[in-house]
């Protein structure tokens, strides 16, 4: 079994969506169908795969723009974490606040994720659930175990975390996850982030401005 992982970065805020393909089913799960639901469809097809799933990290609008859309393009059910659905429910009153036009409708969940870990497993592609709240409401990583990454969403980024000036943001809570639940996974997995260059965990512990200051700041307490 083989999986490969395309990467289409759009929408207003350059955001990253991960198509996965199980390359012997020719099936994919797409993570946070961000914009252009007719792109990422596509982006699979010429790769050879059906999408089978819909996952998104969380519900801010630049993470599920395509969601009902792609739903219905594909038949695929969709997966967010339950705290989530106020956001998703607001989506069109979001496009007014930030664009003067409403954004569409977000797609309706088939499955809510909790707190607790989860298996998601299609074909070859296995997810744990990693509940990883701070940034936003219901904010959920995706960790692929075998192949040594993470789809870490807004959480944490190359050289920065998160932004939590927005509502539910939690700076506290979401350096928490972080050290909870993301710098354990080891140094050498990989993280595929939302937003910018992908990195490593190892070299978001060593260099990452964000937790060199939380773990100074709470060294006595370790």
């Amino acid at each position: 079994m083989s999986i490969e992982i395309r990467i289409l970065t759009m929408g207003l805020a350059s955001t990253h969506c991960y198509i996965l393909g199980d390359t012997d089913l020719k099936e994919a799960v797409v993570v946070d169908p961000v914009d252009q639901a007719p792109l990422i469809l596509k982006t699979a097809q010429d790769a050879g795969w059906a999408i089978k799933l819909i996952l998104a990290t969380h519900a801010h609008f630049d993470h599920v723009l395509a969601s009902k859309e792609l739903k219905e393009l594909t038949g695929a059910p969709f997966y967010i974490h339950g705290d989530s659905i106020p956001l998703l429910g607001n989506l069109p009153d979001t496009g007014i606040r930030f664009t003067g036009h409403p954004f569409p409708e977000a797609a309706v969940p088939d499955r809510l994720l909790t707190t607790e870990s989860e298996i998601i497993e299609h074909g070859a592609i296995k997810f744990e659930t990693l509940y990883t709240p701070g940034h936003a409401p219901g904010h959920i990583a995706f960790y692929m175990r075998e192949a040594g990454l993470v789809i870490s969403g807004d959480c944490l980024f190359a050289g920065s975390v998160g932004r939590t000036d927005l509502p539910g943001g939690d700076h506290d809570l979401l350096m928490r996850s972080i050290f909870e639940k993301l710098l354990p996974l080891g140094d050498d997995v990989k993280v595929l982030p939302g937003h910018m260059d992908l990195t490593t965990i190892g070299k978001e512990r060593l260099t990452n401005p964000f937790i060199l200051e939380y773990a100074d700041l709470h060294a006595g307490n370790r």
